[in-house]
């Protein structure tokens, strides 16, 4: 499961996430995973209202340069939120086939030598 997929399904999924989850424990566990830095851990956890905390979060991934960024909140989310990662689970084949079918033409998928 791709980084870059994933983040394509948090973004589809974003108004769920930020009204669903309280992002405190999953930030802990980015940290350890060094996804987020510990000052930005601190400048997020001074935001006293949680919607607006996981918004701020999400900003902050959504901009993060770390490889494995949403793989790592995947994971990070699955202890507590394991509805949250169904949905997301769900929403996985779905954008894999789109991503598919955006690749090819008049159905067929395209084939790519190497020279």
């Amino acid at each position: 499961m791709g980084n870059e997929i994933l983040k394509h399904v948090f973004q589809e999924m974003h108004s769920k996430i930020v009204t669903g989850v309280s992002p405190d424990s999953v930030m802990d566990a980015l940290v350890s995973k060094n996804v987020i830095s510990g000052d930005d851990y601190q400048r997020i956890r001074q935001v006293s209202d949680t919607g607006d905390r996981c918004r701020d979060l999400m900003s902050l991934l959504h901009a993060s340069s770390h490889p494995q960024t949403f793989i790592h909140l995947r994971l990070a989310l699955l202890p507590e939120y394991s509805s949250i990662v169904d949905k997301i689970d769900d929403n996985l084949p779905s954008l894999t086939s789109q991503l598919q079918h955006s690749n090819s033409t008049d159905g067929k998928r395209l084939a790519v030598t190497s020279l």
